[in-house]
């Protein structure tokens, strides 16, 4: 599927999840409640899935970024610590598809790559630990936190897993593309 519509399965899937959780909490909503509910998650999973099957970095990282902003538009108001994650997880996705322009254009990485320290804490297999790095770094982080927590049926866990699975598969595919821009041939 292309990223359009993988994007479009993640509004609606976000959109039953939210509907979902509300009717779960009204009395008398909450078998069509938990119906939305699940659609939304087996629906999300599905996505996550094509994304990484996909094995398309910007795919895996706009079904990612997607999923998140419309985890932000329909947090509570005043659940000002979630929203404040939200918002620095979408920055940090949001520079993380810069540096992946930036890696496609050879000669624009060779360069900025020369910014960067070459001690191996600012590396990853010897290339920079960019914008892109961090990103799915802190993501997968902030994901597996969310697992740890208790309460969480089997079904979100397992979106959870595949949501960081992507992050590893995305940093992998984006190393490809390091590779690949610094051993270009600009000549």
């Amino acid at each position: 599927m292309d990223p359009a519509g993988l994007i479009d399965k993640i509004f609606q899937a976000v959109i039953n999840i939210d509907f979902g959780r509300k009717g779960m909490a009204t009395d008398g909503e909450e078998h069509n409640g938990r119906i939305h509910y699940e659609n939304g998650i087996y629906t999300a999973l599905s996505a996550f899935k094509e994304a990484q099957t996909s094995a398309d970095t910007q795919t895996i990282i706009l079904v990612e970024l997607a999923f998140l902003q419309q985890e932000l538009q329909f947090c509570h108001e005043t659940d000002t610590d979630t929203k404040s994650s939200l918002a620095q997880a979408i920055q940090s996705f949001e520079d993380a598809l810069r540096s992946l322009e930036a890696v496609e254009d050879a000669a624009m990485y060779q360069g900025a790559e020369k910014t960067w320290p070459t001690i191996p804490k600012y590396r990853i297999q010897s290339f920079p630990k960019d914008a892109f790095h961090l990103a799915c770094i802190a993501h997968r982080t902030r994901l597996r936190n969310v697992l740890r927590a208790s309460g969480i049926n089997m079904i979100e866990k397992a979106v959870l897993n595949q949501r960081a699975a992507n992050m590893t598969t995305a940093q992998s595919k984006y190393i490809e593309k390091q590779k690949n821009a610094m051993f270009a041939d600009n000549h």
